[in-house]
């Protein structure tokens, strides 16, 4: 699974109430969250961003409370990836189901600039940063976690099962 997009940066602590915020969970219609996503942090993102753009971020994103509008405002913003420093744990999984990439990479966040361009291959477990011609290994994503993603979420990966594909 390859994804190439321009890189947003965000920082340390950056919670699901500043991925959508509460005033918009009257729906859970990705399409929705989308136009709202991140606009506590920057009012113009959810109008800037592109399908297969990548956040890039610090320390602990997606802290705060455990609802999975967060991940799927971002899916549904078409984010292709997001590469931080760490993830709140709640939200690493929620990400994971809706079949939303994350890689955790200290050194790629820290030395990406926001407008790089990425190139990810979850496969092969390589992160290119285009834009400074440089390239990072990551850990790959184990199959039954790439099945997952290509299915495009948990759900979707369970319905291919039952049936039978």
């Amino acid at each position: 699974m390859a994804i190439k997009g321009k890189a947003w940066k965000f920082g340390d602590d950056v919670n699901t109430d500043e991925i959508i915020p509460a005033r918009y969970l009257i729906t859970t219609d990705p399409k929705e969250l989308a136009k709202h996503v991140m606009e506590d942090i920057d009012p113009e993102f959810p109008n800037k961003v592109q399908p297969g753009d990548i956040i890039v971020a610090g320390k602990n994103f997606g802290c705060g409370s455990s609802r999975e509008h967060a991940p799927l405002a971002l899916k549904g913003a078409e984010i292709g990836a997001i590469i931080a420093e760490s993830f709140a744990r709640i939200f690493y999984r929620n990400a994971i189901n809706l079949g939303l990439p994350i890689i955790e990479s200290p050194e790629i966040a820290k030395e990406t600039d926001e407008g790089s361009i990425l190139e990810i291959d979850l496969a092969e477990g390589i992160v290119r940063n285009v834009t400074k011609g440089k390239e990072y290994k990551i850990k790959p994503l184990p199959e039954s976690l790439q099945k997952v993603m290509e299915a495009g979420g948990l759900m979707d990966y369970a319905k291919d099962k039952l049936q039978g594909k």
